[in-house]
């Protein structure tokens, strides 16, 4: 009954959520123009927009679309004058569309925050709670029954809507600028200052982290190790991906994720970013060396020592979305031999592309030539990447695709920090699964919940340890095995990889 009514109150906040898209009204004023555009853009702004002037547009998504036809005019013009410095990106058109609001949104954030989000929290908690009543652990639960989690109807919606929802807030945030005034009163708390989609994106982001990973721990409370991992993904996602950046940005300091880096944080060597960095001063330069020294000494010393699990599942923010919100999807990930075959070439082929990108906008930063070796056009490169590996793969398919492709489609086929700590944990760590085979009744819990596409039972059946780059260390094969056959465990290097000597398999065969 309580789920029932979670249910419900969940679904009527989603409803009033998607309506709010409908709810003001939209008149682009000469003020507003003057307080969104450059100096020398304010001309060329007026005459490209004296129609609209005035004008009450009802519909946010025809105020949007006349107001990005118009920008897009202004854009060509200024590409064939080289003036890219004029050129009008989503964030200002953003900003635009929002300043031109009015009606009754514009004037009830608070309340209509609480009729949106509050209650879609409220109704995620009553779906949630009952689930305590049940025994911890994975049992014969029905998953691939479920339209949501064996790629069914629902599942295909849910995957339709977040492929959607990132399409809009990556390249036309104009068209959901409704979504983003909804969490300004969140926004003038923490920072002081309305929302952007960044924050939009933040918010629903960690919002998302804390309440699945409560449903998580609810899940796994069997489990210590499940437990305390999980609350470290909450606060790193919490406290230093979401909160500690909006407070350095408003004290005026550099904002920086301290967890995140290269090359997951792809556009750390960025022109703009080193200027400001350097610019902030004491704090910028630490902010600097901190990012530098992650990479390049944290990652080895602690993936020989933790294995990559120690950043992939208890401190990214990717891989924190991935076993929470992703959790009931982590059954999709595809075992067989093909798709690791796909997933080596891709995830190593986007660490390479992200290695040269960065060294060709490196190269370009110190010397001022925009062109790498004399023929590679760097500024191509990092839009490209950004494009394509920034934008389409992290974004899009990375978490738009979990009800199709499973929970873990980014960290496996495309992220580069991940291709980077899966090479040291192959060769150089002491993490490994050890396996008893003796204890195997080959159920296949292990296999069907390995969000990373291992057929653990296949090690399991053999005696033999896992030691896989893709591995992320999440443990939930260990904690799905009825039979204690599998443990996180550290060994000396040259250890790691035991194999069983004689397994009995059937009538007595060895195998």
């Amino acid at each position: 009954m309580i789920q029932k009514l979670g249910l419900i109150i969940f679904i009527a906040a989603f409803g009033l959520f998607v309506g709010t898209l409908g709810m003001n009204d939209y008149v682009l004023t000469n003020k507003i123009l003057e307080k969104n555009v450059k100096a020398d853009q304010l001309v060329d702004a007026q005459k490209q927009f004296a129609s609209m002037f005035n004008k009450n547009y009802s519909s946010l998504f025809a105020f949007a679309y006349d107001l990005t036809s118009g920008t897009n005019t202004l854009n060509n013009t200024y590409d064939a004058q080289q003036a890219w410095d004029k050129k009008y990106f989503e964030d200002t058109i953003l900003a635009i569309v929002k300043d031109s609001a009015n009606g009754y949104l514009v004037e009830n954030k608070e309340i209509m925050f609480l009729l949106t989000f509050g209650l879609a929290i409220l109704g995620a908690f009553l779906l949630i709670i009952p689930e305590v009543r049940k025994l911890a652990g994975i049992k014969n639960n029905g998953i691939y029954f479920n339209p949501a989690m064996n790629r069914k109807w629902l599942g295909v919606l849910i995957g339709t809507f977040l492929i959607l929802f990132y399409v809009a807030l990556y390249f036309k945030p104009q068209y959901i600028a409704n979504w983003i005034m909804i969490v300004d009163p969140v926004s003038r708390l923490i920072n002081g200052g309305e929302a952007s989609r960044w924050f939009m994106y933040g918010f629903l982001y960690t919002i998302s982290v804390l309440i699945m990973g409560i449903r998580f721990i609810i899940k796994y409370r069997h489990s210590k190790y499940q437990v305390i991992r999980t609350l470290s993904i909450m606060f790193f996602q919490t406290c230093i991906a979401f909160i500690l950046p909006e407070i350095m940005s408003n004290l005026n300091l550099p904002s920086a994720d301290l967890k995140n880096m290269w090359p997951l944080d792809y556009s750390f060597f960025f022109n703009y970013r080193l200027d400001k960095l350097i610019a902030g001063g004491t704090f910028g330069i630490f902010l600097l060396v901190w990012g530098i020294v992650l990479f390049v000494v944290g990652v080895p010393v602690m993936v020989y020592f933790f294995g990559k699990r120690w950043y992939c599942s208890w401190v990214c923010g990717c891989g924190g979305l991935a076993e929470t919100l992703g959790d009931p999807f982590r059954q999709l990930s595809d075992k067989s031999l093909k798709a690791w075959k796909i997933e080596r070439y891709l995830i190593h082929g986007v660490l390479a592309f992200a290695i040269i990108m960065t060294i060709g906008v490196l190269y370009t930063y110190f010397t001022g030539n925009y062109n790498l070796l004399g023929f590679i056009p760097t500024e191509s490169l990092k839009s490209t990447y950004g494009f394509l590996i920034g934008s389409i793969f992290s974004g899009v398919v990375g978490t738009g695709f979990y009800p199709l492709m499973g929970n873990r489609v980014w960290c496996r086929f495309g992220c580069p920090l991940a291709a980077y700590l899966g090479i040291i944990q192959r060769f150089k760590s002491k993490f490994r699964i050890t396996t008893n085979g003796g204890q195997c009744i080959s159920c296949g819990n292990c296999s069907t919940h390995c969000e990373m596409g291992i057929d653990v039972r296949a090690y399991a059946q053999k005696g033999q340890d896992i030691v896989r780059s893709s591995c992320v260390g999440c443990g939930v094969c260990s904690a799905v095995c009825p039979r204690g056959v599998l443990n996180l465990e550290n060994a000396a290097t040259g250890t790691r990889i035991m194999i069983a000597p004689d397994i009995l398999l059937g009538n007595e065969m060895l195998k």
